[in-house]
């Protein structure tokens, strides 16, 4: 993996675990070599990660849209910074610009990218890692909501493993280098519907 697209919030929680795990994750990507597709801006965690991959000399590409850098909270030190109209292309470019995707904590832009990502590959719009990381317990909600999909019934079993989880960067790296892609829902048969 060259790149990978890290989706994080914007905001800077008063717990400074995630802070902290944040430029641990920039600067982890950056000493691998691993460039940083993100975005866009310079506050919260994704400033984190951005300023902390930056200082460690990696590669860091921020995508955002026009609104944001009118708002002046575009980072203007990235390597390369993307300006799009609309959220859907930031995703997009997210999706062509990466490897895979890393989501940390967020808030509801996080969820809308982490969950595109993941209806994207069902659909085989991409076949690249979904990886979550799982920072002090902070999705354990949401993993146990994604296994009440699968067992309800919502969440085909061709597709309970498309999110990859952990709570170390490492393992998380590990897994995702692993990654098979899912059988698509195109090349699922009709009766498995």
């Amino acid at each position: 993996m060259k790149r990978l697209a890290i989706y994080c919030g914007s905001a800077t929680p008063g717990d400074p675990v995630y802070m902290e795990n944040a430029r641990f994750v920039g600067r982890s990507l950056a000493e691998r070599g691993i460039g940083v597709v993100y975005g866009g801006g310079r506050l919260g965690l994704m400033g984190a990660v951005a300023d902390a991959a930056l200082a460690t000399g990696g590669e860091v590409i921020g995508v955002i849209p026009q609104a944001l850098v009118d708002a002046e909270v575009a980072h203007r030190g990235c390597t390369e910074l993307h300006v799009v109209r609309t959220m859907h292309e930031r995703k997009q470019a997210f999706t062509d610009l990466s490897d895979g995707f890393i989501t940390l904590p967020g808030g509801t832009g996080t969820m809308d990218e982490l969950w595109e990502a993941m209806s994207w590959a069902q659909i085989g719009y991409h076949a690249k890692p979904v990886g979550l990381l799982n920072v002090a317990g902070y999705y354990d909600g949401l993993i146990e909501f994604v296994r009440k999909m699968g067992e309800v019934g919502f969440l085909r079993p061709q597709h309970q493993s498309l999110l990859i989880v952990d709570h170390s960067l490492e393992g998380l790296l590990r897994r995702m280098g692993s990654h098979v892609p899912a059988t698509t829902i195109g090349q699922i048969g009709s009766k498995d519907l």
